[in-house]
């Protein structure tokens, strides 16, 4: 038995939650096979079971339960348990305990509540994560390990307060070198020795910017590192299954793009809002998640949780209407993924999860709607297999980098109620998509290298030498789009001097002068120049940021058309090198990235998936050394036609000229 070569499908499932209903745990895997889940998820929160009592660990219900699933052809991912302790530990080691911002340590409760710098929590896990290994890593069954779960958090003890000092230490050598980079000499607020730096708090220090920042670089780290000693405790006891942790959706508390450097594999967890808006609009923003995972390693990912029917900590618990699981599920293959997985297998009982929604519910029957949908998936899956490793050639690229957003948003800048960085970053990502391009989503540290087009909304950071990584893809003929409040400080969150954005004056061709702050209420146009190159003909609304700039060299395309600005430039192009960098002065409206973007591509000769993507259609494409496959789907609730390119076959789905309501159609084709 193996899931090499084969997309993965399963979920997380808590047997220990049955332990006392043998006939439930029996029939549980009959269930499983039908739905053709091939991997299953055990041992997440398990600690209490694994170790009741401190150094006395229970293996054997464990161990039955992946021996019956190997039995029946189901692998697993053994998870770490490190994401919930029980109460002996927290009661004997009460430092294991977190302690707020205020400066107060938390009670025993709820997950995610341990300080990952504490060496005695450190110990223990390492000693839970020791024996896992001893007893499972030679199992057959056990093909991953799930390390802890959904990371995040912060913790101010004192143990993190000396740690945090120890890293400042390290990062700046000397205090006075960290005093210039915060610019401590601010409200008089200069440090004479790394001892008297304190974490952020409400009832302390929050104004100085490069602390702040600091911080959450800081907090990132140490949950990396504590992820890292995890791994290694794994590792040395003798496992060589690959790792994987669940990651989450538009998450801020973590670096990615740092994290997944440790992992063999990317995962995320996708509970996207199905029917609140438009079910296509919910896509593209699910969609680009999915390609910011994907990115990370630019290998496959593993959509390691998603709901099969309503969630039960939603605003509103929505149920998925018929075809909605279908193409969710085929989402995460479409752009990258290689698993489809579910929490949960089996509905909890009790607590604050036992209405989430599950692969088995509490009737416990194989006839539900839901459960059918879930087969029906399987079996498409299972159509699919021949996917499963390919790659996405991404054209496009979209710069969404965490640290720019931990600065830009604590700046105290233009606006302090809504910078909508996710929001301006998801319109150049539509846009893209609405060309028919496949799209990576990358932050700065990655390499530019076989882009055609890069949108690079709101930079107002430039790290990692993100000007001249923009400035040698210009110059070597790319296409830049860049955004209002970008290159306006260094790393440290210290602004810079002589022009912005910072070193690409001159490949913009223009310098920023002020940026209006516009209220809720107000709002601009942007209206086109006459023979404008790109064939403007509409005006278009811009709301909450208006960038004011000085041309040096570009041409305007669009003006704006009100206020005591009216007239002056909007959109701008300025020719470098063998490239073309573009500036959109303001947050415009979505209508404006779709328009202005396909224009863009055309004139730079980037061809699309297809020649036109209809409303409510998404396209996306993978790649292997034979086979090119296209995954077309719809999010609308009518047929929608589509023109296909030449040469494609039908691998799943059915299309006579269009594509149905809520379906999707995979065609591959030779390269």
């Amino acid at each position: 038995m193996s899931i090499k070569n084969k997309l993965i499908y399963g979920g997380d499932y808590y047997p220990e939650q049955w332990m006392d209903h043998p006939k439930i745990l029996e029939q549980d895997i009959q269930f499983i096979k039908k739905a053709g889940i091939n991997l299953i998820t055990v041992g997440v929160f398990a600690w209490s079971v694994i170790e009741p009592k401190e150094g006395e660990y229970h293996f054997s219900w464990l161990e039955e339960i992946i021996d019956r699933l190997y039995e029946n052809e189901i692998s697993v991912m053994l998870a770490t348990p490190s994401g919930a302790r029980p109460k002996w530990l927290a009661q004997k080691y009460p430092e294991a305990l977190r302690v707020n911002e205020g400066r107060q340590r938390n009670l025993f409760g709820e997950r995610h509540n341990h300080c990952f710098t504490s060496p005695v929590y450190r110990e223990k896990v390492r000693k839970i994560n020791t024996k896992l290994a001893e007893c499972f890593a030679g199992h057959p069954a056990v093909a991953f390990w799930h390390i802890s779960n959904e990371y995040g958090g912060e913790c101010h003890c004192p143990l993190c307060q000396k740690a945090f000092q120890e890293w400042l230490r390290k990062k700046y050598g000397t205090v006075e070198k960290l005093n210039k980079a915060w610019w401590t000499r601010f409200w008089s607020h200069t440090y004479d020795s790394f001892e008297e730096v304190e974490s952020p708090s409400s009832v302390g220090e929050k104004s100085i910017h490069g602390l702040n920042l600091d911080w959450k670089r800081f907090v990132s780290d140490q949950t990396i590192d504590f992820m890292r000693h995890e791994i290694q405790a794994l590792r040395d006891a003798g496992a060589k299954q690959p790792a994987t942790t669940n990651m989450m959706y538009d998450f801020q508390g973590i670096n990615y793009g740092k994290m997944a450097e440790y992992l063999d594999i990317v995962s995320w967890d996708s509970y996207p809002l199905w029917g609140k808006k438009e079910d296509v609009r919910i896509a593209l923003d699910n969609g680009m998640q999915h390609d910011y995972m994907r990115s990370l390693k630019h290998r496959p990912f593993l959509l390691l949780e998603s709901c099969p029917s309503a969630t039960n900590w939603q605003g509103v618990s929505k149920l998925k209407k018929p075809g909605v699981l279908m193409n969710a599920s085929l989402q995460s293959i479409a752009h990258g993924g290689d698993s489809v997985q579910y929490f949960q297998i089996r509905q909890s009982r009790g607590s604050s999860e036992k209405f989430h929604g599950s692969v088995i519910d509490h009737y416990g029957g194989a006839d539900t709607r839901v459960f059918l949908e879930i087969c029906q998936v399987g079996r498409t899956l299972e159509s699919l297999s021949e996917i499963a490793g390919s790659d996405v050639h991404a054209k496009a690229a979209l710069i969404y980098d965490i640290e720019n957003r931990w600065a830009m948003e604590d700046a105290q800048g233009p606006r302090n109620d809504g910078l909508y960085y996710h929001e301006a970053a998801f319109k150049s990502y539509q846009a893209l998509k609405h060309c028919g391009l496949d799209v990576d989503v990358i932050d700065m540290d990655q390499k530019l290298d076989g882009y055609q087009i890069i949108a690079a909304p709101m930079l107002y950071m430039f790290r990692s030498d993100m000007e001249g990584k923009l400035r040698e893809f210009v110059k070597n003929g790319g296409t830049l789009i860049m955004t209002y409040w970008s290159g306006i400080v260094n790393e440290t969150d210290l602004c810079h001097l002589g022009g912005t954005p910072h070193d690409l004056t001159d490949v913009l061709g223009l310098r920023s002068e002020e940026i209006d702050g516009l209220y809720d209420w107000e709002e601009n146009t942007a209206e086109p120049a006459a023979e404008n190159e790109l064939g403007i003909v509409r005006p278009y609304t811009g709301k909450n940021l208006c960038d004011l700039v000085q041309l040096k060299g570009a041409l305007a395309l669009m003006v704006y058309g009100s206020d005591f600005y009216a007239g002056r430039p909007a959109l701008t192009k300025n020719t470098f090198g063998n490239g073309t960098a573009y500036y959109v002065c303001a947050d415009m409206e979505e209508a404006f990235y779709r328009d202005v973007y396909k224009k863009i591509c055309e004139r730079a000769g980037i061809q699309g998936l297809l020649e036109d993507v209809p409303e409510g259609i998404t396209v996306n494409s993978r790649e292997n050394r034979e086979y090119q496959y296209l995954f077309i789907q719809n999010y609308g609730q009518e047929p929608v036609r589509v023109a296909l390119p030449e040469g494609y076959e039908i691998l799943a789905g059915e299309y006579e000229g269009a594509v149905a309501a809520m379906s999707t159609v995979v065609w591959k084709r030779r390269k």
